[in-house]
Formats: structure tokens, C-alpha cells, sequence
């Protein structure tokens, strides 16, 4: 019974860290109207998030490393929940910003504990139906999220308005944080918490990597929503400067924040690669997609929303019957998904309409499910419990900046040639991915 009700708090929490990257996407013109939130606030409330999971997300792994997977896991759950709550009852535009920098901080140090946790506890078929249900938690969250987030303002429950979007975490990380002691008993450390010592921290590496992906992460985010001013280039070539220096230092240092032997298994590079593609591609997806319902067709957010779900039915369903599949099937999957997610990608784009779509839009997201899940679970295979945090925090990292630049490059292309030259990329860029698995195989 521990290992089921383990998983379940684990991919509650991620589910939720997940969401919360586009919750707040439908909440905008509320929270504009009650807090009188200028367009650049409404802008880092969005940002924020993103930017600060991506710059401290290898920071949470290595402190999973160091104090233990399941004490971290509920430092991070217990601060995103707290700062959900302060989301939620935030009284001017301010608050709420910094209150979404802590979410974004707690999600930081527990979403790298959820894969490290299933490589401790999971092994054989029941780590790979895990890693299944972990991928499409994963890869869902934004779909997820965008709806839940509809759904919840046009309810007004209580006449709050956009507060429930926020406030919605808290019961739900207060019943986590609730379960039994013995399910998430502190433990799995590399490092035993009592012998940890300051020359454990790789301080200057931490700074470097978490400067260089903020400004990385900033530069095409908020560089994308202004227009792409000079100071974007600036930033930019700062943040390559920053994480250069990071890879040079990273070779020096005694115990680096990030263990890169996690790469040297054959297949490795090239399957990271293929993820974060397949992720990003993804993400451009649905940023074109979400944008053409509402502009061009006049869609409200929440049908935006809802007109999405037969992608998630298809990437759940896949995600759930890929591990009882053949073996050569399962080796085929993640070549074939990245194309049959191209060829759907290619079909939007000449213009047909969204819900006439609806059943390819099903095999979209199964191509989605084959070309990430059996993946993620194969790399997984090659990876020993000691270097978990590493390979999760690599898997995590990847496609989250996938993901940034991805909506930066795929969603100028959208705003400046239209919808077929955007949707055309994505899916030239999706065959290249699938070159990526091919190699990785």
C-alpha cells in the first residue's frame, strides 16, 4: 500500500507545480480589472514563475541530494503551498508577483524529488507504468492547467473571482503534507544530513547557473512580449557568458551543483535531446493553437481550453498502455511519435477547423505520449538511484528552456507569418527530434 499512496501524493504535487506555470493564463484580464495590474505586472505574474523554476530547478536537485529526496520533497511542497495561499489573498499587483517568485521556489525544490523518488522506490515494470503516469503528469500540466483555470474563473466561486485559480493548492498540499509520516519518512540521501559541510555547496556554481538561466530565460520570455528590445540582446549574451563559465567551472569544482557523468551512458545525450524537443514542440503547439481559437476565430479562453482535450485523451491513453506493449513496438514509439505528432501539426496548419480535428487531434497526443514517455523511461533504465537528481534535473531543465525557447522563436513566427509558417517549424522541428530518438536508440 506504501508504494501506490507514495506515487500518488508525488504526482499530485507535480501535477500541481505543473499547472501552475498556466493557471493564471485566463486570469489575466481579471486581475487587471481587481488589482489594476499594469501590462507589464501582468506579464511577471506569468514570467515569474517560469523564470525563477528554471533558474533554481538543479539548485533543488542537489539539495534532495544532500538533506534527503523526501525531507526536501516537503520543504518545497510546504513552501508552494504556503505561497499559493498568499497567490491567493494577494492585495495589490506586487504581492502577488513576489508571492508567484516563493511558488515557483517551492516547486523548485520538490518537482526534482518526484523522479528521483520513483528511481528509490520503483524498480523494474512497476518504475516504467510510473515514469508512464510521471510523463503524462508532466507533459499534461499546461493543458491542465489552462482549462482548470477557465473553469475556475468563469465559475466566480463565491464572487473571488481569479483567487480560486491560486487557492485551489492549498487544500489540496495541506491533505499531502497530511499523510502519514512513514510514506514520506525522511530518507534517500546521498549524503546523510548530519555529515553534510560547507564545502558540499558549490556556491559559485549555484550563482552562475541560477544567474545565467534567469537571464536566459528572461532575455527570450520578456524580451518575446516587448518586442525584442537591445537590451534583450544584452541580457541574452550574458547568460551564455554566465553558463559557459558554469561548464568550465563545473569541471573544476569538487562537488559540482551538477553531476554531468549522468550523460556518459551511450544514447543519452541524443534521447535529452529528443525530449526536450518533442516537450518544446509541444509547447509551441499549444501557444499557436490557444492563440489562433481566440484571435482569428474569436474563441472564448475557456473553450481555447476545452478544444484541447482530446489531445490530453490521447496522451493519457497512450501514456497508460505503452508498458504493455510488444518490445519492438516499445522501441518504435519514440521515432514514430514525434512524426505522427508532425503530420497532425501540418493538417492544423492548412486552416481546417478546430473541432472537425478533434479525432486527429487524439492521435496528436499519442504521438506526444510515444515520443517522450517510453523515452524518459528508457534513459531512466541506464541511470543508477545515486545519480537520480542529476538525470532529473537535466530532464527537468531541458525542456522547460525547450519549452522558453520554443514560445519565443515558434510564437514570433505565429505573430509576424501567421499560423501556417508557425505550425510548418514546429513541425520541421519535430521530424528533427525524431531523428534525435532514432540515434538515442
Amino acid at each position: 500500500m506504501r508504494r501506490p499512496l507514495l506515487l500518488t501524493v508525488l504526482l499530485t504535487a507535480q501535477t500541481m507545480a505543473s499547472m501552475d506555470g498556466s493557471i493564471a493564463n485566463v486570469a489575466l484580464p481579471a486581475i487587471q480589472r481587481d488589482l489594476g495590474a499594469t501590462g507589464a505586472t501582468q506579464q511577471l505574474v506569468l514570467s515569474c514563475y517560469l523564470l525563477v523554476l528554471a533558474s533554481l530547478i538543479v539548485t533543488g536537485a542537489r539539495l534532495g541530494d544532500l538533506f534527503g529526496h523526501h525531507r526536501v520533497f516537503r520543504w518545497g511542497l510546504t513552501v508552494f503551498t504556503a505561497a499559493s495561499l498568499c497567490c491567493g489573498l494577494a492585495p495589490t499587483p506586487g504581492a502577488l508577483v513576489a508571492a508567484r517568485a516563493a511558488q515557483a521556489v517551492g516547486a523548485a525544490l520538490l518537482v526534482p524529488q518526484v523522479f528521483s523518488l520513483i528511481q528509490h522506490h520503483f524498480q523494474g515494470a512497476a518504475r516504467r507504468r510510473a515514469v508512464g503516469v510521471y510523463s503524462m503528469v508532466l507533459a499534461l500540466g499546461v493543458a491542465l492547467g489552462q482549462v482548470l483555470g477557465g473553469l475556475l474563473v468563469s465559475a466566480d466561486l463565491f464572487g473571488m473571482s481569479w483567487r480560486p485559480v491560486f487557492l485551489v493548492n492549498v487544500p489540496v498540499g495541506v491533505l499531502l503534507l497530511a499523510v502519514p509520516g512513514r510514506v514520506l519518512a525522511p530518507g534517500g540521501a546521498v549524503v546523510r544530513p548530519d555529515r553534510v559541510r560547507a564545502g558540499d555547496f558549490d556556491v559559485p556554481g549555484i550563482a552562475a547557473l541560477a544567474l545565467g538561466m534567469a537571464a536566459f530565460t528572461a532575455a527570450l520570455t520578456l524580451g518575446r512580449e516587448s518586442g525584442s528590445p537591445w537590451w534583450t540582446w544584452i541580457v541574452l549574451g550574458g547568460s551564455l557568458v554566465l553558463l559557459a563559465w558554469f561548464v568550465r567551472h563545473r569541471g573544476r569544482a569538487r562537488r559540482p551543483v551538477l553531476d554531468l557523468v549522468v550523460l556518459q551512458p551511450r544514447g543519452m545525450k541524443p534521447g535529452l535531446l529528443a525530449c526536450a524537443v518533442v516537450m518544446g514542440c509541444y509547447a509551441a503547439f499549444l501557444f499557436t493553437f490557444t492563440l489562433h481559437v481566440q484571435d482569428d476565430l474569436g474563441w472564448t479562453p475557456l473553450a481555447a481550453g476545452l478544444a484541447f482535450l482530446p489531445y490530453t485523451a490521447g496522451f493519457g491513453i497512450m501514456s497508460l498502455t505503452w508498458t504493455r506493449m510488444p518490445e519492438r513496438v516499445v522501441r518504435a514509439l519514440p521515432v514514430a511519435g514525434p512524426v505522427v505528432l508532425a503530420t497532425v501539426v501540418a493538417v492544423v496548419a492548412t486552416g481546417a477547423s478546430p473541432w472537425s480535428l478533434a479525432p486527429l487531434l487524439v492521435l496528436a497526443g499519442a504521438g506526444h505520449a510515444a515520443g517522450y514517455s517510453p523515452l524518459v523511461a528508457g534513459l531512466s533504465d541506464l541511470v543508477p538511484p545515486v545519480r537520480a537528481s542529476a538525470f532529473s534535473a537535466l530532464n527537468t531543465t531541458g525542456p522547460l528552456v525547450a519549452q522558453t525557447v520554443a514560445i519565443a522563436t515558434i510564437g514570433g513566427i505565429y505573430l509576424a507569418a501567421g499560423m501556417p509558417w508557425a505550425l510548418g517549424a514546429t513541425a520541421a522541428v519535430l521530424v528533427a527530434g525524431s531523428a534525435c530518438a532514432a540515434i538515442s536508440r
